[in-house]
């Protein structure tokens, strides 16, 4: 178990990837807020459940990147989730985020998967724990 948890943990990037993590992490809140509370002109849990459902999803928060608490699992989730975003809502529309595309999404992908190999970095969570 202790291996586990070291696997999952451990990290030797560097700050660079800390500043991605919080900022990546920051991004997925205040999206996520939006949904679940309608802060920041969201819809909140009731409007965007409809939608969801309108379009066969079910909604999930998971919003542990900040604080670099078991950023890989959530970091993973996180890619899931923006592949869904991207195949079911923007592909369809082109790349540019001003026509609803998927350039946005693909971005916190490409963030997301990056953390997944990387870990939280030095000033996390994880890297206390790995210690």
């Amino acid at each position: 178990m202790n291996n586990l948890i070291k696997s999952i943990t451990d990290s030797q990037a560097g700050l660079g990837i800390t500043i991605l993590r919080i900022i990546a992490g920051i991004t997925f809140a205040a999206h996520g807020a939006q949904k679940l509370f309608g802060w920041f002109g969201g819809y909140g849990l009731a409007g965007v459940a409809q939608w969801m459902e309108s379009i066969g999803l079910a909604p999930g928060y998971l919003m542990a990147l900040i604080i670099g608490l078991l950023v890989r699992p959530a970091a993973a989730v996180l890619a899931v989730t923006m592949l869904v975003a991207i195949f079911t809502v923007h592909l369809a529309n082109g790349f540019f985020m001003s026509n609803n595309g998927y350039e946005f999404a693909l971005a916190l992908l490409a963030i997301s998967v990056a953390l997944v190999f990387e870990g939280a970095g030095k000033l996390s969570v994880d890297g206390k724990l790995a210690r």
